[in-house]
């Protein structure tokens, strides 16, 4: 006897974080500590709940593997490269807080919603 399949629910977001943990990316595994750190940093930011709640998931591969770690932000379609921990604390304040990508880190603009 089959069960009913149960839908997933998400909560309402504001931006879509899809953050590069691949090891083409960091062999170090420092983007794996990165999106761990995330949540922390989001609470910090207020970013955590609310109209600008940023949603976070891991990616194995994007195919774009220098320079990494490599993050995309969506709807915005900005692609980011060379995320450190220090370069995300700039992301978090200038793009996710301020709504203005950081131009030195951006490596491609895809189309927004």
């Amino acid at each position: 006897m089959s069960h009913p399949v149960e839908k997933p629910k998400i909560g309402n977001y504001h931006r879509h974080l899809l953050l590069c943990t691949g090891t083409r990316c960091t062999q170090d595994g420092a983007a794996q500590a990165l999106f761990d750190s995330l949540g922390e940093k989001f609470k910090a930011a207020g970013l955590d709940q609310g109209e600008l709640r940023v949603k976070r998931s891991r990616v194995n591969c994007f195919a774009a593997c220098k320079g990494g770690p490599v993050m995309c932000v969506q709807p915005d379609g900005t692609w980011y490269y060379n995320v450190t921990p220090d370069n995300m604390d700039r992301i978090i304040e200038q793009h996710f807080v301020g709504g203005q990508p950081v131009q030195d880190l951006v490596f491609h603009q895809g189309p927004s919603s």
